[in-house]
């Protein structure tokens, strides 16, 4: 059984991700393949936990490091029951953000050690990283206004100050790394659809 492809959407709120995470799941489904759709944190039923405790709005202040550990607490559980298991019996697996927004979210805009998340991610994961990202971009005052009016989570509370360093660790990262397809989602939705379409049929265009 040949191993599955891992797929991951990365961006921040207000971009699309769930509209496009179902078009990324109906085109791997159109393609012939299993798949499972799941998201960070969260896609256990421990894990979903651990989201609710980094999200949940409290009064007391989250440590930065205690924020990164939980992150990677969630994730270390995620693959483990979920990712790779899907991988392995030949599933293609479709997760609403991974790692990357780890570096993005609590390197970039916490400040935290690029080494320290590097060694959790070899601990939490060896080995694993997407066959393909998907960066949905998108300036954060746009962004802002798309989702002015809703319920906003803890780290969605965060200043325009600390998504403009997210989306530059973003833009960093998808320079650095081949797997990376940034697509601009400050266009309308069709138009990044589209585009999603596209990038993920080349994936299915190279796979057996």
């Amino acid at each position: 059984m040949p191993r599955g492809r891992f797929i991951t959407l990365e961006g921040t709120e207000g971009v699309g991700k769930s509209t496009n995470l179902a078009t990324v799941v109906r085109a791997v489904e159109d393609g012939g393949y299993p798949v499972v759709s799941t998201r960070e944190p969260g896609g256990t039923p421990l894990a979903e936990e651990i989201r609710g405790l980094l999200l949940g709005v409290r009064e007391e202040a989250v440590d930065a490091t205690a924020e990164l550990l939980l992150m990677f607490a969630a994730r270390a559980q995620h693959v483990a029951t979920v990712i790779e298991p899907a991988l392995a019996r030949g599933d293609w697996v479709v997760c609403d953000r991974f790692t990357d927004a780890t570096y993005a979210y609590q390197g970039g805009g916490r400040g935290e050690d690029v080494q320290a998340i590097a060694a959790l991610e070899a601990l939490a994961h060896p080995g694993l990283q997407p066959d393909l990202t998907i960066y949905l971009d998108i300036d954060p005052r746009q962004a802002a206004l798309r989702i002015e009016g809703r319920e906003h989570d803890r780290i969605e509370r965060e200043a325009l100050d600390f998504f403009d360093r997210v989306r530059r660790t973003y833009l960093e990262r998808a320079a650095q790394y081949a797997r990376f397809r940034t697509i601009d989602a400050g266009r309308s939705l069709d138009a990044v659809t589209a585009d999603v379409q596209r990038v993920v049929e080349e994936l299915l265009a190279r796979s057996p």
